[in-house]
């Protein structure tokens, strides 16, 4: 359904430090800028792209959005969350793990970028 993600950020430095921790995290490739200094992340047949507002005021996190990337399993769930946490995130939320979701079981861990942004990696267990 979805072709792509672009979340707004203050600071593309700490970004870029912060989303290549994240994507290694799940196998993804480390950013790389566009003509317009966008960084663009492709993995799995998604795409993020972190930018500058073009409206030129501040960047800041949905109030109840939420983004959420798909895990092959609990543990690159984990990994993904303790390399948000080392690059700059901080932790949303219950702690990572288990749940109960409309369609069974899955494993959760729920971050906020550096800018505030809530992102969530998922991993459907059934």
């Amino acid at each position: 359904m979805f072709s792509h993600v672009v979340l707004g950020s203050n600071d593309l430095e700490r970004s870029k430090r912060f989303y290549d921790a994240l994507l290694a995290a799940m196998g993804g490739e480390p950013g790389t800028s566009d003509a317009a200094g966008r960084l663009v992340y492709s993995h799995r047949g998604g795409r993020l792209v972190i930018t500058r507002p073009i409206d030129g005021k501040p960047a800041c996190g949905a109030n109840g959005g939420t983004i959420g990337f798909g895990m092959e399993s609990p543990e690159e769930a984990d990994a993904w969350h303790k390399a948000g946490v080392e690059n700059g995130g901080t932790t949303a939320e219950d702690p990572p793990g288990v749940r109960q979701g409309v369609r069974g079981p899955v494993y959760l861990a729920y971050l906020r970028d550096p800018d505030g942004n809530k992102l969530c990696a998922i991993h459907r267990m059934s």
